[in-house]
C-alpha cells in the first residue's frame, strides 16, 4: 500500500475546487435518505437536474474537443459521463463531474475531477517507462528490418524449403527403388539357381545401403547449408529476444507500479491499491486463487465512479447521490444509448466501491429482493408425463445465489416424486411466458434433445420503444458475454456464439411496435440485444433495464411454443399471448 500523500505527487497540477453549484434553487427537492445503490438505481431528481446541467455543458464546451459520432462521416464513440450530488461542510449541496478513461486524449478537463493516478504525467514513472518501451520498441523494428537479417531471413527459407523438397523427392524415389526390389527378389527366388539368386540379394543390398547413404549425404548437406545461415542470425534473434524480454519485463513493472499507485480511499480515510483490492480473494484462501497472479481488469479504477468519489473524499464532501450517463455514439459491441442512464460495472468497479462506499448505508440491492414474492405459476397444460407453465415476468426459472425461490424449486416441492431435471429450458427473470417442465429423466433428455436440435418452435411477442419501419426481417448478430460486465452481453464476431432471430411486426401504436420474435437460436438476452443493438432493430424492448429504459415490467413474453410430445408422438401446440 502506498501513502496517498505520496500518490499525489504524480498528479498534475489542476484547480483545486470542482464543486459545482446548482444554477437553480434547489429548495423544492429533498436530499435521499440513503446514498445510490451503484449498480442498479433510479437516478435521484437531484442527479438528473445535475445531469442535465453537465450535459447542456458538454453540447457548448466539449463537442468541440471529442468527437462523439454525432456526425456520419467521422468515427467518433461515447463517452460515459457521471455525476455525484455532494454536500460540503457549510452543508451547501452540488456536484461533482466525471468522465470514464480519458477524453479527447486527456485526463484533464476543466469542470471535470481529476483521475484518481495521472498516467500522463510527463515526468511520471509511467511516462518515462513508456518512453523506454518505446525506445525498446523502435531497437527491435530497426533490427527486424534490416536488409542483411531480412536476406538471411529469406535465404534460409529458401534452403528450408527447397531441403524438403529434394528429401521428400529421394524419399519417394528410395521407396519406389525398395518396391522394384522386392519385386526382383521375389521373381529371383521363383526363378534364379542358389547361385544366381545369392548374386542378385548382394546386388540388391548393395543398391538399398547406395540410397541410404544418398539420403544421409543430402540430409548433412543441407544441415551444413542450414547452419551456416543460422549462425549469421543468430546474433540478430538473440539480440531481439533480449530486448523483447526487457520490453516484457518493464511492461510487467510498469503494471505492477500502476496497480500500486492507483489506491482508492473511503470515507474513514483508509486505502487500498487496485493490487489489495483485487487481492480479497486470495485473502479469503480460495485455493484455486492461490498461487496466481492478481491481474485486475484493464482500466479498473478509470471510470467515472471511483473517481468522483475518491475526490469527495480527498476533500471532505460527502456523497448524497450518484449516476452515470452515455454521451454520444454507441461502440460497436455493447450497447450504449445515447442520453441513457447505466450502472457501475461490475467487473471492474465493484470490488474497487465496496472499498469505496464501506460503512455508507446506501439503497438497498434490488437483486437480493424476491421479485416472485406472492407471485403464482400458472398450469397451462398437464399430464403424467409433463406440464407446460406460464411463468410471471420477474421471476427466476432456476435458483439464483442470492435467491433460491424459482420456477425449479417450486416444482420440485410441488412434484417431489418428479426424476431428474425439471425445467427443460430457462426465460430470464424479466421474461414472461410458457416453460416446459418434465416430470422424469427420460422426457426430460427426450425435450432437451428437440431443442439441441431446433425441432422446438418458439415465438415470443415484445413491445419496442419505437417504430420498426420494415414488415419483418433476420437479425444475425454473434453473443458473448461481457466480462467486465456480468450478465450484459455483447455482439462479438471474434469470439461470439452464432444467434439469429426471425421476426414480424404486428402492429404499430403511440410511437411503440408490437412485434414476434422467432429465435433460431437461445443465446442470453438474445431478443433483448437484437432488438436493441443499432445493428439490430435499435429500439429497445420496453421495460429493459439491461439494454434501454426501465419500466413496470419488461414487455417480453414466449407466447407460444410447438414440440412433439415425447410419449404420444404427437404434435403439440400451446399458446398464451401477452397481458400487453
Amino acid at each position: 500500500m502506498i501513502d496517498n500523500s505520496l500518490k499525489q505527487k504524480e498528479i498534475a497540477t489542476v484547480p483545486s475546487d470542482f464543486f459545482t453549484r446548482f444554477e437553480e434553487s434547489i429548495e423544492g427537492y429533498t436530499l435521499p435518505e440513503r446514498f445510490t445503490f451503484p449498480f442498479y438505481y433510479e437516478p435521484h431528481p437531484l442527479s438528473l437536474l445535475a445531469a442535465q446541467t453537465l450535459q447542456s455543458y458538454i453540447e457548448n464546451h466539449i463537442e468541440a474537443q471529442h468527437d462523439f459520432g454525432f456526425e456520419k462521416d467521422k468515427r467518433g464513440i461515447g463517452k460515459m459521463f457521471g455525476v455525484l450530488v455532494v454536500q460540503n461542510k457549510q452543508n451547501e449541496v452540488g456536484y461533482l463531474a466525471a468522465f470514464s478513461g480519458k477524453l479527447a486524449g486527456k485526463n484533464h478537463h476543466n469542470r471535470f475531477v481529476p483521475p484518481v493516478f495521472d498516467i500522463l504525467v510527463e515526468d511520471g514513472f509511467y511516462k518515462i517507462g513508456e518512453i523506454e518501451n518505446y525506445k525498446n520498441n523502435f531497437r527491435i523494428d530497426v533490427l527486424e528490418t534490416d536488409t542483411h537479417f531480412l536476406n538471411l531471413k529469406n535465404q534460409l527459407k529458401t534452403y528450408e524449403k527447397q531441403a524438403e523438397i529434394e528429401l521428400t523427392q529421394l524419399k519417394k524415389e528410395r521407396k519406389e527403388a525398395k518396391a522394384q526390389r522386392d519385386i526382383r527378389r521375389q521373381q529371383g527366388s521363383e526363378t534364379l539357381s542358389a547361385t544366381d539368386f545369392e548374386a542378385l540379394t548382394t546386388e540388391l543390398n548393395k543398391e538399398s545401403v547406395h540410397f541410404f547413404y544418398q539420403l544421409k549425404d543430402l540430409e548433412r548437406s543441407w544441415k551444413r547449408q542450414i547452419a551456416v545461415i543460422q549462425e549469421q542470425l543468430e546474433p540478430f534473434q538473440k539480440e531481439i529476444k533480449s530486448i523483447k524480454e526487457a520490453r516484457k519485463n518493464k511492461s510487467k513493472d510498469l503494471q505492477q507500479q500502476l496497480f500500486e499507485h492507483y489506491t482508492f480511499l473511503n470515507q474513514n480515510c483508509e486505502t487500498k491499491s487496485l493490487f489489495d483490492i483485487f487481492s480479497v480473494a486470495v485473502d479469503d484462501g480460495n485455493p484455486d486463487i492461490i498461487g496466481k497472479e492478481i491481474i485486475p481488469p484493464s482500466g479498473a479504477g478509470e471510470c467515472a465512479a471511483p473517481k468522483l468519489l475518491q475526490y469527495a473524499f480527498l476533500h471532505q464532501l460527502k456523497p448524497i447521490a450518484l449516476a452515470e450517463f452515455w454521451w454520444g455514439q454507441s461502440p460497436n459491441s455493447e450497447i450504449r444509448k445515447h442520453g441513457h442512464f447505466y450502472p457501475a460495472c461490475k467487473g471492474k468497479c465493484e470490488p474497487i466501491l465496496a472499498h469505496m462506499l464501506e460503512g455508507i448505508e446506501m439503497d438497498e440491492n434490488p437483486l437480493h429482493i424476491n421479485p416472485a414474492e406472492g407471485k403464482e405459476l400458472e398450469t397451462v397444460y398437464e399430464d403424467d408425463f409433463l406440464l407446460v407453465i406460464n411463468k410471471p415476468a420477474d421471476f427466476f426459472s432456476v435458483p439464483g445465489i442470492n435467491i433460491t425461490d424459482s420456477v425449479a424449486s417450486r416444482l420440485k416441492k410441488k412434484y417431489p416424486e418428479a426424476t431428474g431435471p425439471i425445467t427443460v429450458h430457462r426465460l430470464d427473470a424479466a421474461t414472461s411466458g410458457l416453460m416446459l417442465i418434465a416430470k422424469t429423466k427420460e422426457v426430460h433428455q427426450n425435450l432437451q434433445n428437440q431443442f439441441i436440435k431446433r425441432k422446438i418452435k418458439k415465438r415470443y411477442t415484445a413491445l419496442l420503444e419505437g417504430i420498426v419501419e420494415q414488415d419483418e426481417g433476420f437479425i444475425d448478430l454473434p453473443l458473448r458475454v461481457d466480462l467486465d460486465d456480468r450478465p450484459r452481453q455483447l455482439v462479438c464476431y471474434d469470439y461470439g456464439k452464432p444467434a439469429q432471430t426471425a421476426w414480424k411486426v404486428v402492429s404499430r401504436t403511440d410511437n411503440r411496435t408490437k412485434i414476434h420474435f422467432f429465435p433460431i437460436t437461445g443465446r442470453t438476452h438474445q431478443l433483448r440485444v437484437h432488438a436493441s443493438h443499432p445493428l439490430g432493430l435499435n429500439l429497445a424492448i420496453v421495460g429493459d433495464d439491461l439494454y434501454g429504459n426501465k419500466a413496470e415490467r419488461l414487455f417480453l413474453h414466449a407466447a407460444y411454443l410447438e414440440f412433439t410430445h415425447p410419449v404420444s408422438q404427437e404434435v403439440m401446440k400451446i399458446e398464451v399471448e401477452a397481458a400487453f
